[in-house]
């Protein structure tokens, strides 16, 4: 039995400009991604990778075309729907964009703090839980400062799952760390979407992660094609 996509994408187009200063930086851009899913995204710097995962993520507009997230149609929804879909989906940076007046656990309790069912005490035994899983049980009361760069990233990789959203879109999170570090990361965030079937839309330059991914997707001049060529077989 074929599985509804969690990610449906039809003849998308997107625009950035008016008048004669528009510009067209995605073309008929259509994609599906399935729950429990891992697709990587690859592609040339402003090829329209991050245009496309903040169009799914409902932080832009979506202008042209069809684009279905959990069920639902973002292009003419009215905001509200816009507001609430954002709370099911888990969103991580290459910038790692921690508060640094927070201490780790205090950054991940902020993503648990938008579902207003969970006590206080809750809220934060979910977030311990959740660094412990990412393996900074030991440092839940650190602040940003007192963290590596891993480590950080880390953090920022609990706050996204923390909530168990339902997809995790995830800009460059490797970009700013060594080969090690960005590896555990990327690991780390398959396993625990895996055990909560979240779906995994990734965009990378780093051929060094490009294995874990269930699918490769590739975006060129705003148009995205598929990759046939199994991940284990892409060296860098």
């Amino acid at each position: 039995m074929s599985q509804q996509p969690i990610i449906a994408i039809d003849c998308v187009n997107h625009y950035f400009g008016t008048g004669h200063l528009r510009k067209q930086i995605l073309f008929e851009v259509s994609a599906e991604i399935q729950p429990g899913e891992v697709v990587i995204m690859t592609g040339p710097s402003g090829s329209g990778k991050t245009t496309l995962l903040t169009l799914i993520g409902a932080l832009r507009s979506t202008q042209e075309g069809s684009m279905r997230v959990l069920n639902q149609e973002l292009n003419g929804a009215p905001k509200n729907l816009l507001v609430e879909l954002r709370r099911n989906i888990g969103y991580i940076f290459q910038a790692h964009n921690l508060l640094n007046s927070l201490t780790a656990c205090q950054n991940v309790q902020m993503s648990v703090e938008l579902h207003d069912h969970f006590s206080d005490r809750h809220r934060r035994e979910k977030a311990e839980a959740m660094l412990e899983a990412v393996g900074l049980g030991d440092h839940i009361n650190y602040y940003p400062h007192e963290l590596s760069g891993g480590q950080k990233q880390r953090v920022a990789i609990a706050r996204a799952l923390v909530s168990q959203p339902k997809i995790v879109l995830a800009d460059e999170p490797t970009a700013a760390l060594d080969k090690k570090s960005g590896r555990d990361v990327v690991e780390i965030m398959q396993s625990l979407a895996k055990q909560q079937g979240s779906a995994i839309l990734l965009v990378t330059h780093d051929n060094r992660i490009l294995d874990v991914a269930d699918r490769l997707i590739h975006m060129e001049d705003g148009q995205l094609s598929s990759l046939t060529v199994a991940p284990a077989q892409v060296t860098a």
